[in-house]
């Protein structure tokens, strides 16, 4: 292992989230921290739609209040249609059809009305939800320009990309439903009851009564649902991490022969996700049969109310009918309230982690006072301190400096802070203590931006995008032509490789880029690098995934390359290094030695041991 471990021990330690899903998931029934200061943030947020949503909100509330109305006015039709079969049972007067008539097209202009009302607000609030989703990846994207490499070195990335995709998903989708059946809810809710009252308060006392066993119905299965709710997603997150990490490891199962093992967990979890999902499943489904039976106890209620009202002649006929509609819409509401609570809930609980990103502290955006195209290419450390934890630092007394056109090499054992250095170099951080000059500005005089247009790098750990082998090159040099391209290949031994594949320089490389090999992939982003011809080159064991024959032609391209450009090369293959104007020896944050190859041998000291460890254990790597 090379710089990438000593990365991880000298920055703080990553939060890894379960695979696939992401820690920021959201689970069902998950509560935000501060429920009214997060509704805060998204309707400040959501300020641009004002408007929208008080369109919105009207359009909700019309097409509940005109559905509602509804079964009022269509009871007068039913009294109608009673009044006239008695009427012509005793002789005296018959049927109005034309009156039914123009009450039912009335009822129907009612409910025409009422669902042109539902369909705008409906295609209002998909805009706007989905709006707000844009607005936000888009927001949530531009900070990620802005913060801190030391956010990401703390944070898993599935924590991040769980932010822009569950939690903006989860929040989308409950605007959209949560919002508009809150609103819907509560209208229906008071006008139905409205409603009732202004039909017959003695019948609209005896629905309210049964009201509160509803209500206690209701919350007692949800209360008992939700655990196995939030059971079944811990167990869903935990099963596709399980098969993502298995499958993208298959290999190394195979080779192990664990196969069976794999299976057993597979099974275990899979058992574990069955009797959470069934439970949970079965105990919510329980609420319809409920919301049934005590929307029927409220009907024969009312039926045998309303009876022996319309025999005293107090109501019609048509009024009973419209009244055990009504206790129908009366319940239906409770229980839409008692869903869309979680709705809301998961909702908040999702803006609230996609705002807390939003609020990260951002890099500092200094006025740059200087550019890196006036000044030579020549640095300078000076007495430079630095620490992760600032309580607990990695370079302690750093100085050393490097003329323009030199070749330096930082040595030391893992954690010594070879990559730390090159960290600061490229203002992925700031140094707490010293500077670190430019042609004698300091680095903080120039923006970021400009500070690493003077760099190439090429890392140990690739990183390839999908997409083609011609793309991943020219990534170096947005504007290069073909033939820039094929020249950077050849420069990197590597053009010969790519013109054996079907596709040549169109071959797709995948998302994990493993339809190709890791040296090919170092191959390819050494000619990136080469194609970028930048004045400072940072080489981080940029040829630890070669073969020895490849890695010495690549020494010769890079001896090339690096030819009239500031180089730093972190190096444990000590071989790789002869030639360099200066090695650095650091451990513990200091420089211990430093001078050529030769002179360091001649010294004896820890440079010497190093080396002489390496050949005497037939190359291989020293401790670190």
């Amino acid at each position: 292992m090379t710089s990438a471990a000593e990365t991880a021990q000298a920055a703080p330690p990553r939060r890894r989230g379960p695979v696939g899903h992401g820690p920021g998931r959201m689970m069902g029934g998950e509560k935000p921290q501060d429920f009214k200061g997060t509704l805060a943030k998204l309707l400040a947020f959501m300020g641009r739609f004002k408007a929208a949503i008080v369109v919105i909100i009207l359009f909700a509330i019309a097409s509940t209040v005109f559905s509602i109305v509804g079964p009022k006015v269509l009871s007068t039709a039913t009294t109608e249609l009673f009044n006239g079969i008695v009427a012509k049972i005793d002789g005296t007067g018959s049927i109005d059809f034309q009156a039914i008539g123009r009450i039912l097209l009335a009822t129907l202009g009612l409910y025409v009305v009422s669902a042109a009302c539902s369909f705008v607000q409906g295609w209002l609030m998909s805009s706007v939800s989905q709006k707000t989703c844009y607005e936000l990846r888009r927001a949530i994207a531009e900070k990620i320009d802005r913060l801190p490499m030391g956010y990401f070195e703390r944070t898993s990335t599935g924590d991040t990309l769980s932010r822009i995709t569950n939690d903006v998903d989860t929040l989308g989708t409950s605007l959209n439903q949560g919002v508009t059946q809150l609103v819907t809810s509560v209208v229906t809710l008071v006008g139905v009851f409205f409603m009732m009252l202004s039909i017959n308060w003695i019948m609209t006392l005896v629905t309210v009564v049964i009201l509160p066993l509803s209500v206690v119905l209701v919350m007692a299965v949800v209360k008992r649902s939700q655990k196995y709710f939030v059971a079944q997603q811990n167990t869903l997150g935990a099963i596709n991490g399980l098969v993502e990490e298995t499958f993208s490891g298959h290999s190394i199962v195979k080779a192990f022969n664990r196969e069976d093992a794999a299976a057993r967990r597979f099974g275990e979890t899979n058992e574990r996700l069955r009797e959470s999902a069934w439970k949970s499943q079965f105990i919510s489904g329980l609420m319809q049969p409920i919301m049934n039976f005590v929307g029927n106890l409220g009907y024969v209620a009312v039926a045998v109310t309303g009876s022996l009202l319309a025999v005293q002649g107090v109501i019609t006929v048509g009024d009973i009918q419209a009244f055990i509609q009504y206790v129908k819409n009366f319940t239906q509401p409770i229980t839409q309230l008692a869903q869309v609570t979680n709705v809301l809930q998961s909702m908040a609980a999702a803006a609230e982690r996609i705002f807390a990103f939003l609020d990260e502290p951002e890099a500092d955006v200094e006025a740059a006072r200087a550019r890196t195209a006036d000044v030579e290419s020549y640095i300078e450390f000076k007495h430079v301190r630095f620490g992760y934890d600032p309580e607990k630092p990695v370079i302690r007394d750093f100085s050393a400096s490097v003329k323009p056109g030199q070749t330096v090499a930082l040595v030391g054992p893992t954690g010594a802070g070879k990559t730390t250095i090159v960290k600061l170099l490229m203002r992925f951080y700031d140094v707490q203590a010293g500077s670190v000059t430019l042609g004698g500005h300091d680095l903080r005089d120039f923006s970021r931006d400009d500070v690493r247009s003077v760099f190439s790098m090429v890392l140990q750990d690739t990183w390839l995008f999908k997409g083609t082998i011609r793309d991943n090159i020219r990534y170096g040099k947005l504007d290069a032509s073909d033939e820039e391209v094929e020249d950077a290949a050849r420069a990197a031994y590597v053009h010969h490789f790519i013109q054996t594949l079907p596709e040549g320089y169109d071959t797709l490389i995948n998302e994990d880029a493993t339809n190709i090999s890791a040296g090919q992939r170092q191959l390819i982003t050494i000619a990136r690098a080469i194609l970028a011809d930048r004045r400072m080159i940072i080489l981080d064991e940029a040829t630890s995934s070669v073969d020895t024959r490849t890695e010495e032609r690549i020494q010769r391209a890079m001896d090339d390359l690096m030819a009239g450009h500031t180089s730093f090369v972190i190096a444990h293959r000590l071989s790789t290094i002869r030639n360099a104007d200066l090695i650095l020896v650091i451990q513990d944050g200091d420089i211990v030695e430093q001078g050529t190859h030769d002179a360091l041998l001649a010294q004896g000291g820890f440079y010497a041991d190093l080396y002489n460890a390496q050949f005497a254990g037939g190359e291989q790597v020293a401790e670190g």
